[in-house]
């Protein structure tokens, strides 16, 4: 029991990375750059604390780790300015999953038909979701960045001996990278209201700070099957949390989505035998 309450405040603090950047970025209360800014910077601090109070030490960060760091929380960020919390969430794990998909081609790995089918379902949920896409296509190709971005962070960091130092590392080295990326974007946080800060500050140290801190702890005993399974309600859990806060309508489409692309990473991670 007391596994399954924390794996549900992790998804929860997950899904709510998409909720508190669609509150803050969606509603003008502070730019993309400078959201995704203050949250790097908050997470950074909430991490690199965590690390130095356990004493061990930093290994494990790495250019590619730091790189795609980046390109997620830009692009996620600015995905939010059109994107609905759900909408964006399910076009960020579908673009995910296509990515480890691909890498694990590149390196050689066995693919079986189960992985090619259910790669195919969850590319037709996310083609279902973008088509009448309208003018949020700049929304869906920044979430899809994202996406990739992310897909190639945990590509990176899959031999790490220590997770949590590594993304510790990972989140502190981008710093130096974002704010100078937020400079030649042209970043004026005097246009950030109070609120808007205040919800990226919230987002890197709680949720994404404390709630990496927290997946990285309880994954040993989880199981890399379970814990694929527990992130499939993220999407789900971001799109109630959206129509609830801010009232944003769950459609027919996103449903269809939800169950193409959930679906297919179900059925491209269910394991051959289910043990006894």
């Amino acid at each position: 029991m007391k596994l399954l309450l924390l794996t549900a405040t992790v998804m929860v603090a997950f899904a709510a990375n998409s909720v508190l950047n669609r509150m803050a970025v969606g509603t003008g209360q502070i730019g993309p750059v400078d959201f995704a800014l203050l949250r790097l910077a908050a997470g950074a601090a909430v991490l690199v604390a965590l690390v130095a109070l356990r004493g061990k030490g930093w290994r494990g960060a790495s250019v590619a780790g730091v790189l795609g760091l980046l390109l997620y929380l830009f692009g996620f960020s600015l995905a939010y300015g059109q994107l609905a919390a759900g909408t964006g969430a399910l076009v960020l794990f579908g673009v995910v999953q296509m990515t480890m998909f691909a890498g694990a081609l590149r390196a050689g790995e066995a693919v079986p038909l189960r992985r090619w089918t259910g790669a195919a379902l969850a590319l037709a949920g996310l083609a279902v979701l973008a088509a009448p896409s309208g003018g949020a296509w700049t929304g869906f190709a920044a979430m899809a960045a994202a996406g990739v971005g992310w897909g190639l962070y945990s590509l990176a960091g899959r031999g790490a001996t220590d997770a949590l130092a590594a993304t510790a590392g990972n989140f502190a080295l981008a710093l130096g990278p974002a704010i100078l990326l937020a400079l030649l974007a042209g970043t004026d946080m005097r246009g950030a209201t109070a609120t808007g800060v205040s919800l990226a500050m919230l987002s890197g140290a709680v949720t994404s700070g404390l709630g990496y801190a927290l997946w990285y702890a309880i994954l040993p005993a989880l199981g890399a099957g379970r814990a694929a399974v527990a992130q499939l309600t993220v999407p789900l859990i971001a799109a109630a949390g959206g129509a609830a806060l801010m009232q944003e309508p769950v459609t027919a489409r996103f449903a269809m989505a939800s169950l193409l692309v959930l679906g297919g990473v179900t059925w491209a991670s269910w394991p051959r035998r289910i043990p006894r």
